[in-house]
């Protein structure tokens, strides 16, 4: 059973995890820099995880239900264009709320996915096969327009991700006091409400 200061501890070593991994990548980030962040000794840090790859793998692993569960509440009976502009809401709120684990996530794909391309290419993409086929039946029966369902959903996590991810270029465009997400909502309800109007 562990005590409230261990959890306390593992917490704190994650919390800065994250912000080294998503600023640093795996290749980047070490251990020394992850204890400093989280305000503890190297040794104490491996008191409660033997690794570097270790907490990156927990982090990922915890990562990954999370990032599905957009995509996995389109609703096969419901209006399409209302189920493709909420799923393209949730992943941008996603974005917006997540920024840390969004780069995490860009970091180990940019890597060649190495800790998750089992998953990827199970449950990832077993999940994208099945919201596809939706996509390309209501195209087909001709209440959305023509689109490729997989370039469709690549083109949505490019789209939302690209302001957590790419958030040090968007304020150096708009200046650092502009919030990246203003407008961007708007806007991409706009690109996909006339791209799938059929």
């Amino acid at each position: 059973m562990t005590t409230r200061i261990q959890r306390t501890n593992r917490k704190r070593i994650l919390d800065a995890a994250l912000e080294v991994f998503s600023a640093h990548g795996f290749r980047g980030a070490t251990l020394d820099q992850i204890a400093e962040a989280a305000g503890l000794s190297k040794p104490n840090l491996l008191y409660y995880f033997d690794s570097k790859d270790a907490i990156h793998r927990l982090l990922l692993t915890r990562l990954l239900d999370t990032w599905l569960d957009p995509l996995r509440m389109i609703d096969p009976m419901g209006d399409p264009q209302t189920e493709i502009l909420a799923y393209m809401r949730r992943k941008l709120q996603m974005s917006q709320q997540y920024p840390r684990e969004s780069r995490l996530f860009a970091n180990e794909i940019l890597q060649g996915a190495p800790r998750i391309e089992g998953f990827i290419s199970t449950e990832l993409r077993v999940l994208v096969d099945e919201k596809a086929k939706v996509i390309a039946g209501w195209a087909q029966a001709g209440r959305i327009a023509p689109v490729d369902p997989y370039h469709l959903i690549f083109s949505v996590w490019a789209l939302t991700q690209h302001y957590a991810d790419f958030a040090a270029q968007i304020g150096m465009i708009r200046g650092a006091e502009h919030d990246p997400f203003t407008g961007a909502d708007a806007f991409l309800h706009h690109v996909y409400a006339r791209m799938l109007a059929p």
